[in-house]
Parts: C-alpha cells; sequence; structure tokens
C-alpha cells in the first residue's frame, strides 16, 4: 500500500447515529451508505450490531448490497457482541470487527468498576475471538487519551499478539491538544514497535473543536487511517469532520504529501443527504459544506473574487460537488422522464410508484416556483424515500388562525394499522395548534423536544424543509418534512417522528428483561 495514502473510515452510521434524536431506519441508513460508497470511502462502520435487531438488520443489508468499502461492525469486548457484528458484516465483500475497552483509569475504576489486569485479558480475549471469525479485526483503547501510555502500550501488543490488523487510538472526550496527541502516537511506536506493521488510525472528538487538528496531527505523526463522519455528527460535540480533514488533504496535498481515495465531488450532495435524514442542519458558516462556504458578502471580497477567484477562494465549489446544485433546473413543463433523468443525474436510480409520486409532487412545486432546483428534486425525492407504509400518514389538515382568537387545528391521520383517526386542538400558534391535534388524534402524549425549519433554497417561493424531535416514553427520535407550505412541513416533521419514536419504544418493550445494558455513550 502506498505509504502516503489514508484510509478514510466513516462512521456517520454508528458514532453519528448516536447523536441525540438520529433515528435512522434499515432503508435510510442503506442510502447514506450507497452515497458513502459513490464518495470513495474506506471503510464504512455501518453500526453496532448487538444494540437492537433494527441496528442488526441494517447493517447485514449494508454488508450484502453496498460493494466496494470495507463494512465494520462495532462490538464492546464481550463474546456475544462480537459473535453479532461477525454475523451482521459476515456477507460483506470486505468484512471487519471493530472492537474496544478502556484503558483510561478513570473508565476502568469508574465505568467498568474493573481493573488493569481484567482489562488486559478481556481485550486479548476480545480480539482473538474476533480474529476467529473474520481476518480483518480492528481495536480501540477506549478513552487512551486520557490512560497511561505505558499501559495501554500494553495493551495494543496484546491485541497484535492476537491478531489485530489495524489499531485506533481515539480520543473519546475531546480532551487532548494536537502536539500532545502527536506525542501520544509517537511514544507507542516506540513502545510498541508492531504498530509499523498495521495501521495506525486516529478517532478524534470535537469537544473543545479540535477533532480535525488532532486527526491532523495524528496522520503527521505517522497514522494513516482517519475517523470521521459527514458534517462532523458523533457523540456531544462530534467527531472529525469527514468534508473537514480530506479537502485539508486534498488543498494542501504538496505541502503534506498525503492524499485519499474520496471522490471530493460527492461531498456537498452526502451532505445534504445526512443533514436531510438525520434532521440535523448544516450551520451556514460550516467549512465546506456550508451555505456560506463560497459566499460573499464584502464588498472587497466580491470585488476580488470578481477580479480572480483565487483572491477569496482556496477551493472551487467544482471540487467539493456544488456546480451540479446549480446546473439542474427543471418548470412546470418538465415530463416524467426529464425528471427522472434529472434525479438519476443526482444519483437517485428512481422508478414505478416512487417516480409517479415523486413526478407528482414535483409537479405541484413546480405551478408553485418558477424554478426547480436540483437542491429541491432532492429534497423531495428524499422525503418520498422517506415514506414508510408501517407510519403514521398525514391525510389532511385544516388551520384557523386569527388575531381574536387562540389558531385551531383539525387533522386526519391514517394509523400503521390503516384506521383513519382525527384530532382537534387549539395551541399558542397554528403549527403548536397542529401538533396538539395530531396527539390528539393517535393518543400519543409526544413531548416536543426540538423543532426547526429551515429553506431548503432561496427565495420566497422556497421549499421549506422541517426537522422536529419528540420524545415518548423515555424514547427520543427525529422527522423531517418538505413542502412550500411550512404548516404542511411541520406536520409531516411530526408524524414521521411519532412514527419513529413509537417505532423506538415497541423495540425498547420486546427487547429481554436480562438483555445487558448497552454504554452507547461509552463507544470510542
Amino acid at each position: 500500500m502506498d505509504p502516503n495514502r489514508v484510509i478514510v473510515f466513516d462512521t456517520t452510521l454508528r458514532d453519528g447515529e448516536q447523536s441525540p434524536g438520529i433515528s435512522l431506519n434499515a432503508a435510510e441508513k442503506l442510502e447514506i451508505a450507497q452515497q458513502l460508497a459513490r464518495l470513495g470511502v474506506d471503510v464504512i462502520e455501518a453500526g453496532f450490531p448487538i444494540a437492537s435487531p433494527g441496528d442488526f438488520q441494517a447493517v447485514r443489508t449494508i454488508a450484502r448490497e453496498v460493494q466496494g468499502p470495507i463494512i465494520a461492525g462495532l462490538a464492546r469486548a464481550h463474546a456475544a457482541d462480537i459473535e453479532r457484528a461477525a454475523e451482521a458484516v459476515r456477507d460483506a465483500e470486505r468484512p471487519r470487527v471493530h472492537t474496544f475497552i478502556s484503558t483510561s483509569d478513570i473508565h476502568i475504576q469508574h465505568q467498568l468498576q474493573s481493573t488493569r489486569e481484567d482489562v488486559l485479558g478481556q481485550a486479548r480475549a476480545a480480539v482473538a475471538h474476533a480474529r476467529s471469525l473474520v481476518e480483518d479485526v480492528e481495536f480501540s483503547p477506549m478513552d487512551a487519551t486520557r490512560a497511561d501510555v505505558e499501559f495501554t502500550a500494553e495493551v495494543l501488543q496484546a491485541a497484535l499478539d492476537e491478531g489485530a490488523t489495524t489499531i485506533n487510538i481515539p480520543d473519546t472526550v475531546g480532551y487532548t491538544m494536537p502536539d500532545e496527541y502527536a506525542a501520544f502516537l509517537t511514544r507507542l511506536y516506540v513502545l510498541v514497535p508492531g504498530l509499523h506493521d498495521v495501521v495506525l488510525s486516529v478517532h478524534c472528538h470535537n469537544d473543545l473543536g479540535l477533532a480535525v487538528a488532532n486527526s491532523f496531527a495524528g496522520l503527521k505523526a505517522g497514522a494513516r487511517q482517519i475517523e470521521c463522519a459527514i458534517n462532523g455528527l458523533g457523540e456531544r460535540a462530534g467527531n472529525a469532520s469527514l468534508e473537514e480533514i480530506v479537502m485539508l488533504l486534498r488543498v494542501r496535498e504538496a505541502d503534506v504529501g498525503l492524499t485519499t481515495g474520496i471522490n471530493t465531488r460527492e461531498i456537498a450532495r452526502a451532505s445534504r443527504m445526512v443533514s436531510r435524514l438525520t434532521g440535523y442542519g448544516v450551520q451556514p458558516n460550516k467549512a465546506i459544506v456550508g451555505r456560506n462556504a463560497f459566499q460573499h458578502e464584502s464588498g472587497i471580497h466580491q470585488d476580488g473574487v470578481l477580479k480572480e477567484r483565487s483572491t477569496y477562494e482556496i477551493m472551487s465549489k467544482a471540487s467539493v460537488g456544488f456546480d451540479d446544485v446549480s446546473s439542474i433546473v427543471l418548470g412546470k413543463h418538465s415530463g416524467r422522464h426529464a425528471l427522472q433523468s434529472a434525479l438519476m443525474d443526482l444519483g437517485y436510480d428512481v422508478a414505478g410508484q416512487t417516480l409517479n409520486q415523486a413526478f407528482k409532487r414535483f409537479k405541484e412545486l413546480a405551478d408553485k416556483k418558477k424554478q426547480v432546483t436540483a437542491m429541491d428534486l432532492e429534497a423531495l425525492v428524499t422525503d418520498e424515500l422517506r415514506a414508510d407504509v408501517s407510519s403514521y400518514t398525514l391525510e389532511w389538515f385544516d388551520v384557523e388562525a386569527s388575531t381574536r382568537r387562540p389558531p385551531h387545528a383539525t387533522v386526519s391521520i391514517i394509523t400503521p394499522d390503516g384506521e383513519t383517526v382525527r384530532g382537534d386542538f387549539t395551541g399558542d400558534g397554528p403549527i403548536d395548534a397542529i401538533f396538539r391535534a395530531i396527539n390528539s388524534a393517535t393518543r400519543r402524549e409526544a413531548r416536543l423536544r426540538e423543532f426547526r425549519i429551515d429553506a431548503v433554497t432561496g427565495g420566497q417561493d422556497a421549499l421549506g424543509e422541517a426537522s422536529v424531535i419528540l420524545e415518548l416514553s423515555g424514547s427520543t427520535a427525529a422527522g423531517q418534512g418538505v413542502s412550500t407550505d411550512i404548516i404542511e412541513a411541520a406536520a409531516l416533521a411530526y408524524v414521521r417522528a411519532l412514527s419513529n419514536v413509537e417505532r423506538k419504544v415497541i423495540m425498547a418493550a420486546e427487547e429481554p428483561e436480562d438483555a445487558q445494558p448497552l454504554e452507547l455513550s461509552g463507544t470510542p
């Protein structure tokens, strides 16, 4: 392997999905995984198979249907976890089991309530067990950057002795600084010479805003795998942002001398897809993929860019895939074939009823907008792909709003069983009223945890995309809806969030009483 080639390990579907309120179903995870394959990531960490039957099924589906990248499943250093992960990825072209255990004393004493000797034994046994099931095994000493480096080295040597092929050093709580992280890795190379014979990986969290900087420091210290996520999703403040670290290496390749296999023109599409399916918006000033990343407000900057773009832009919009967004424009006279062709250009191979429904919604939108852009199309088709026959469906709604009386809403909902139910309620505003009416119709006491509405494109006729996070019986889940009517978008998002959270509640209730609790927040 080229010593200057960096392996990109994407954990959007595992660490990213552990972000509060995100709950992707199997179809959504497969859609993202297929886009990650188009993007050219080397490894997809598809999930945590022991976490739930749904996550196991999603990982197994990705392993069977996504070609190209290595497909990895995460597992604690427990035999049941490892066997479940190995089973989930078994049908992949290149399966991997990623197992982990903490090496920091604070985790060993307070989380694991164990000893260093026991941790060493568990690490050795876990890697040996995983290696008996798959050829490719990754091992992570969780919270390594707050651990004793000599003890961590001892654990890593045991993992190597049992056949680990990749060693990952997580900055699990985002505590370290770039010089400290580089020094830690350099010291490990001295203490464990065998690290030179395997892939050394970095996994950095963003609690202090240093995830990308620490990952880059790790690469300069000799690591050749970066673990990252689209839009920087992940536990707490998130992980290293894939688009940022990849474009750093691309833009400064002549100085850094490191390359990746990423097709950077797919970055913008991946970012938009993940944002829509998770309900996590991208901040406008986000590097690489934010709405303002290639916009200029200052007159001085505008003057410079008009004369020569390189005066204020260090990369082109096209290099990260933004050209296609502005090049596709359809109108109300466009036909079904033109729509299908435009969607195929965007990477969506839709046909049959999905195409028919998308075409119907496209025509409705084209009557309201002068131009339908690629971003509009993406929003519509992903909205249709989110539809699930086992979910609640918004049939119709009425909202009465006035300055003289409180807003009142009436809704008709089709339940997963096919029953039509109605509800009405008065609220503080039209959206609050419709949310309460949906609760009344479904007889669910869901609690709104977060609500956001964003414009998909600019202008007064823009599509609105609503995102809702609901809590029900201790579980949370997100839902999204798209419409030129923000009240309709909000209602669609609410019923989808309600469907998702109810599904999670049912799955939690079906778990065996003796099931071992998962410390999901303690993953690398």
